[in-house]
């Protein structure tokens, strides 16, 4: 099966999430770095609507969901509806019509978000299941933390990491493996582990996403001529909201904004690639307050979620389908729009 592009269609898109990233957070950034940002390169911006099917303040599971599947669920539902029927993503959806998928994120590769494009579940705790549809999905590159689910497992004792080899993946990881000396082009499929369970913050050092990302589009890119869907997740953006730490949302804010850096020259390159920013939601309620001599003195106001509407950034082709206000649900149906596959 084939997608039906329109004139001027993307072969590739690369959708990026900050997880928790709402305008205050991109502000204190933009203010933070004292330079031109990254996303100021992007034409179009809308703005989603994050609420969930149960609740005006999501999870990044419900919102995962809405975004990945185009389906409002229930806080906690990975992957399916409100009554715990399956829904497909768009990762499927383009497995499906021939093109080649990625996930990297910053978080363990089962974490609610990169979760909701590959897997099914009542529960986004449930881990160790979320895995196995990792191992059973038509994925090419997985680059995040979670060996632990993988390897040692308590309802099995099934070694998964194995069985990918076995499905012909190629398997690295931080322990043994320098993420710049891989040389993905050669092998068919590629799983990188940035960690036994959750990877650092970039405060404590991390720093491989935008290495990570731009490694996943030239990989993407040759395994398929026919075009790819990548998700990037800047996932610890969501964990500095929520535990107030304003220098730590600054570094992960940076590396995000390397990353597009990175991607937006992917895409100049390629001419055929859509690349869209947004969030789930916002984290922290983080409000952007004067401080002394001016200076900028970011205050949260919980430690939780919000309900505030997040901002949506496209760059590409068919970017401007991205103009206006929308659900969070309306970002799948545009990406479907956008690649011409069929809705029916």
């Amino acid at each position: 099966m084939c997608a039906d592009p329109g004139i001027g269609s993307p072969k590739n898109i690369i959708l990026v999430i900050g997880d928790g990233m709402g305008l205050s957070q991109i502000s204190a950034a933009f203010y933070n770095v004292g330079r031109k940002y990254s996303l100021e390169a992007f034409p179009i911006i809308g703005f989603q609507k994050t609420y969930a099917a149960n609740n005006l303040i999501t999870d990044s599971a419900a919102a995962g969901t809405a975004i990945a599947c185009g389906c409002k669920t229930k806080n906690n539902f990975i992957g399916v509806d409100p009554k715990g029927n399956k829904c497909e993503s768009i990762l499927e959806e383009a497995e499906r019509f021939g093109l080649a998928t990625g996930l990297v994120v910053t978080s363990s590769i089962q974490h609610a978000t990169p979760a909701s494009f590959f897997a099914h579940q009542p529960a986004r705790n449930l881990y160790e299941d979320i895995t196995l549809e990792l191992l059973d999905s038509g994925i090419d590159l997985f680059i995040g933390g979670g060996k632990q689910h993988f390897e040692r497992r308590e309802k099995d004792e099934r070694n998964l990491t194995q069985e990918l080899k076995g499905k012909g993946f190629e398997i690295f990881d931080y322990f043994n493996n320098d993420l710049a000396t891989i040389k993905p082009d050669t092998l068919k499929r590629f799983g990188y582990f940035t960690a036994d369970k959750e990877p650092l913050s970039a405060i404590a050092g991390r720093d491989y996403l935008p290495q990570a990302a731009t490694l996943a589009a030239n990989f993407l890119k040759h395994r398929s001529p026919n075009g790819f869907f990548l998700m990037v997740e800047g996932s610890q953006i969501d964990w500095a909201g929520h535990s107030n730490k304003t220098e730590a949302l600054y570094e992960e804010m940076e590396e995000l904004d390397l990353t597009l850096q990175k991607l937006l020259e992917f895409a100049r390159k390629d001419g055929n690639t859509l690349v869209i920013v947004t969030a789930d939601h916002e984290t922290g309620g983080l409000g952007l307050n004067r401080g002394t001599s001016n200076l900028l003195a970011p205050k949260f106001t919980t430690n939780g979620h919000t309900g505030v509407m997040v901002p949506v950034f496209a760059y590409g082709p068919k970017a401007e389908l991205f103009r206006g206000i929308y659900e969070n649900t309306e970002i799948h149906t545009k990406m479907q729009q956008a690649f011409g596959f069929s809705q029916n």
